[in-house]
């Protein structure tokens, strides 16, 4: 992240697991949700609603959230993609 020149507010370790409930209350925030899942890029608009799609895919097979997780202002990017990244933070 320092490279992208991006600050880090908060940090949350992994052994912290965070659920469902954790999900919704971060995408409460947000307007708009992408997430990479291997090379399927995927972007959710959640400024109406926070829709079952968008939150079970920030979900992992365990029902935790998947990481990384990061949130920038209104986006929350979900997974690890080069060229989701570059779009998005870019």
């Amino acid at each position: 992240m320092e490279a992208g020149k991006i600050k880090i507010k908060e940090q949350v370790s992994a052994s912290k697991k965070l659920s469902e409930a954790d999900a919704r209350k971060i995408l409460k925030a947000a307007s708009i949700l992408y997430v990479a899942k291997g090379k399927k890029l995927s972007e959710f608009d959640v400024s109406a609603t926070t829709g079952k799609d968008a939150v079970a895919a920030m979900l992992g097979p365990t029902g935790n959230l998947r990481a990384p997780t990061l949130c920038v202002g209104k986006k929350v990017i979900v997974g690890y993609s080069d060229e989701l990244y570059s779009r998005v933070l870019g």
